[in-house]
């Protein structure tokens, strides 16, 4: 290559980093706006939300295009092919981390219409603001190439299984205490495994950047939550 030719390709892997970087940071607000719909039952801001989320299909889509067009055009490899994949992948999961985001809003705006349920609309806000940080570290480990942050996260992932079983079991507590709860508290749940399966993306997102980094996977099993016998369901069923 020419040198400028390699000024151009250096500028689009920048360019593809950059917007996977943007759209990180408007996959994370959609989260934690989300989880404040439904703490502060703020209507406006479930449909604000609802509304944002073509603007990440969009970006998705737009990154996924580009980086193909990299690839096509431009041949790389190592390193620089490490880092279009990993652009992809993260795009994915961030696509995939705006429609959950949608959803708990989703069923935010329907639980807006009831009555309130703090202290369970409480346990869903901390059970957020983990998932928030999470998200919100992965980011800024990619956004930094820090490859040591991104292993932080990716060894945390049994907290946010901790908080969603915990919840699982205190949602079970009043759905069968009172049946009138049970509408609410699935809607609750539902939440729950939402916010829980946020947490996967961002672990999911600390090894691509591992990978694109290192140029290895992770090796091991995630850290995983593990029930003891007290803590399980009736019948010995934990939550699923």
């Amino acid at each position: 290559m020419n040198q400028h030719t390699v000024k151009a390709y250096g500028d689009e892997l920048n360019q593809l980093t950059a917007e996977v970087a943007r759209m990180g940071g408007l996959a994370e607000a959609q989260v934690a706006d989300a989880v404040d719909s439904v703490a502060r039952r703020d209507v406006a801001l479930g449909r604000a939300v609802v509304e944002r989320d073509s603007k990440l299909d969009g970006m998705h889509r737009e990154i996924e295009k580009k980086a193909i067009r990299l690839i096509a055009l431009r041949g790389p490899v190592a390193s620089d092919l490490r880092r279009t994949l990993a652009s992809m992948k993260l795009a994915t999961d961030l696509e995939r981390t705006g429609d959950l985001a949608k959803n708990i809003a989703k069923r935010g705006l329907i639980l807006a219409e009831g009555e309130p349920m703090q202290p369970l609309t409480r346990s869903i806000e901390r059970m957020g603001k983990l998932v928030s940080m999470r998200l919100r570290d992965v980011l800024d480990a990619y956004a930094a190439a820090e490859v040591d942050r991104a292993i932080a996260v990716w060894n945390t992932d049994d907290e946010v299984d901790e908080h969603y079983n915990s919840l699982f079991r205190e949602l079970l507590t009043y759905m069968m205490g009172d049946p009138r709860t049970i509408g609410p508290c699935t809607h609750l749940l539902f939440m729950a495994k939402n916010l829980e399966r946020i947490g996967d993306h961002a672990t999911n997102i600390a090894e691509t950047i591992h990978y694109e980094i290192t140029g290895a996977e992770m090796v091991g099993e995630r850290p995983r939550w593990a029930p003891s016998a007290d803590e399980t369901t009736p019948g010995g069923v934990g939550p699923v």
